[in-house]
């Protein structure tokens, strides 16, 4: 249940980032359940390339959090979203991210919406 919701607000992070930052485009489905699908999908590629890219990332620039009080989390995030749009590009979906700037920005969005969605959808019944 959990990742469900995880992928849910990947995919909303995703759809506002589309929206509200120039530099990142997600292509455009004749309807609304193909657009739903296709950020899915780049869901998915996002929540694998997180899993396999992030955990290398931080063991490699581990002295820079610690230098930056964490704030190298931020660059973290954009290329973790410059790989997932490489990755997705790969795979033929349509997401491109144009500039490391826009990455920044939407990696940040992104990892908030999900964050948020996750702490409002998330919380398991005892």
């Amino acid at each position: 249940m959990r990742l469900i919701v995880r992928l849910i607000g990947t995919m909303c992070g995703i759809w506002a980032s589309d929206s509200l930052i120039s530099g990142i485009h997600v292509g455009d489905s004749a309807t609304l359940s193909g657009h739903l699908l296709l950020l899915a999908c780049i869901a998915v590629v996002m929540t694998l390339v997180n899993s396999i890219v992030r955990p290398l990332v931080k063991i490699l620039a581990f002295p820079l959090y610690i230098l930056t009080f964490g704030l190298f989390a931020l660059v973290t995030n954009a290329v973790v979203f410059i790989a997932a749009s490489k990755a997705a590009t790969l795979l033929g979906l349509p997401f491109v991210v144009d500039t490391f700037g826009a990455a920044l920005l939407g990696g940040t969005l992104t990892a908030a919406i999900t964050a948020i969605t996750v702490a409002i959808l998330g919380k398991e019944k005892d």
